[in-house]
């Protein structure tokens, strides 16, 4: 598609000339709307509309509640060149409330907006909004091809405003990097709205420092993307987060695992606040989230692939400043079949059942009078990131 807008702005350009034949006659000139010398900028630009649209079904309980189409995924990316050493990337999510946040000015909907600057030929400077560079594969996907998240990148701030420097080693097969960014879009007390931080001390510097490491072993069959990251969420509250994420890679078969550690001195993802609140009270503190995602996908025929997706989540605070108790633990079962019907599109039709299980603990259902439950979603869809030139 890109080809062919330029060949269409090449071809207003001689009639343009034409146009301007006739200025002896009429006085007028014509210039096109992109100049000249500008056109050739044009094939370092790619415009892709990242879609998934599907028709819905929603279970509560094993009891069926409604059905309907949805706009699952619209995120507009505009991404490209712009000199030699400088590339930039834009993508924008229609499908999220527009919502600027207080720290970094800038809207949630919003998931990039950065300039990449080529400093050497292994080592590249990102500066803006970026993804988080927390490694594991389940970030790294097109968000239009995750029909539900885990819960821990789910309630996270996964796109974070920040400098990052990453280096890549001559044989290509390793990549280090390093980013600060916010720890937030929104300051403490917009966070954390609603429940009492009288005790809790904003940061002067709420910064975020994570550590990366992608590496490519075994001739690339297996690949690596673990992280460390160090969040200063309050003054005295820190937030330690690891990722270990890896990838097997065959002809027709993929595996993806990823195992994540968060213990969080303020409960920045407010899975454990939202069990335990109850009125006007103090987010939880000492809270611990264990997460595994599983993810395999079989190439069955060149148009037919199979998709398996296993997760779980583990949730447990600290009370009375010593006892730590399990929350609840969280499963997620997504079997998923996509149909390509072209060769020369990344278009897959789909059809996929999401089902979610939350087993409270006997702590929690005994102090916070928690249930358990199950969610399903039966979608039929199309997922394409669509290059509109």
């Amino acid at each position: 598609m890109k080809k062919y807008f330029v060949y269409i702005v090449v071809l207003l350009l001689p009639i343009l000339a034409v146009a301007q034949k006739q200025e002896n006659k009429s006085d007028l000139k014509y210039q096109s709307l992109i100049p000249v010398e500008k056109q050739s900028l044009l094939k370092n630009i790619d415009v892709i509309f990242n879609t998934r649209l599907a028709f819905d079904n929603k279970f509560e309980d094993g009891d069926y509640e409604s059905s309907n189409f949805s706009s699952n995924q619209f995120r507009l990316e505009i991404k490209g060149k712009i000199h030699e050493k400088v590339s930039f990337r834009f993508r924008d999510r229609y499908t999220r409330e527009h919502q600027v946040g207080d720290l970094d000015n800038m809207s949630r909907s919003t998931d990039l907006a950065y300039l990449v600057f080529t400093l050497t030929p292994q080592t590249k400077l990102t500066v803006g909004k970026q993804s988080t560079d927390w490694g594991g594969m389940e970030l790294d996907l097109n968000p239009i091809d995750i029909l539900e998240y885990n819960d821990l990148i789910e309630y996270a701030d996964n796109y974070l405003i920040g400098a990052t420097v990453s280096h890549t080693l001559k044989d290509g097969k390793h990549t280090f990097g390093l980013q600060a960014l916010n720890t937030r879009t929104k300051s403490l007390a917009v966070q954390y709205a609603g429940y009492d931080i009288s005790g809790i001390k904003a940061a002067k510097a709420p910064l975020a420092f994570v550590s990366s490491w992608r590496g490519s072993l075994f001739e690339g069959k297996l690949k690596t993307a673990y992280s460390y990251s160090y969040f200063i969420e309050a003054k005295s509250k820190v937030l330690h987060y690891f990722v270990l994420g890896n990838k097997f890679q065959s002809k027709d078969f993929t595996l993806m695992y990823d195992f994540q550690y968060s213990f969080e001195a303020l409960d920045n993802k407010g899975i454990a606040t939202n069990i335990i609140a109850s009125g006007f009270q103090a987010p939880a503190e000492d809270v611990k989230y264990v997460e595994h995602w599983l993810r395999a996908e079989y190439q069955i025929q060149p148009k037919i692939n199979l998709l398996l997706t296993v997760m779980t989540n583990n949730t447990y605070a600290k009370f009375n400043g010593n006892s730590t108790e399990k929350l609840v633990t969280t499963y997620g079962l997504i079997p998923t079949i996509q149909y390509s019907p072209f060769k020369d599109l990344n278009l897959k039709f789909y059809a996929s059942y999401v089902a979610r299980k939350y087993n409270y603990s006997n702590y929690s259902k005994t102090q916070f009078s928690s249930a358990d439950r199950n969610t399903g979603r039966f979608s039929i869809g199309i997922i394409s990131p669509l290059l509109v030139f």
